[in-house]
């Protein structure tokens, strides 16, 4: 369950973004402009996303991993495995197209993450 240290994290820090590609090779990237919207659920903002769209289409399994900023004083992350659902319409998509971080962004799509797991990494 994601509480509000957590939320705190994870919105006002880069996460890593992991998926399977249809050869269940690994990709990875950062991203940003994350919402939590519920005790389970995680909304993240595709306005460059190429390879991620197709392999959240492909297979849903995701895992996200978030960390404080000033980890060499004060080590403290997470893992957060979840399931992944891709939209470029709707109410979650037009919830995210509304923070301001997204203003003059493309928002091409939004991807709600239902987590699953959450593991302390340190």
């Amino acid at each position: 369950m994601i509480d509000k240290k957590l939320k705190n994290l994870i919105e006002k820090n880069a996460l890593a973004f992991a998926t399977i590609n249809k050869q269940g090779n690994p990709h990875c990237i950062a991203v940003g402009f994350v919402k939590v919207v519920s005790k389970n659920q995680i909304l993240a903002t595709d306005n460059c996303m190429v390879e991620t769209r197709k392999n959240i289409q492909k297979n849903p399994n995701v895992v996200l991993a978030v960390w404080n900023k000033n980890w060499k004083e004060k080590c403290v992350g997470y893992e957060l495995i979840g399931v992944a659902k891709y939209f470029t319409k709707g109410k979650w998509h037009e919830m995210i197209k509304k923070i301001p971080e997204n203003r003059g962004e493309p928002c091409k799509g939004t991807i709600l993450i239902k987590i699953n797991k959450i593991k302390k990494l340190a």
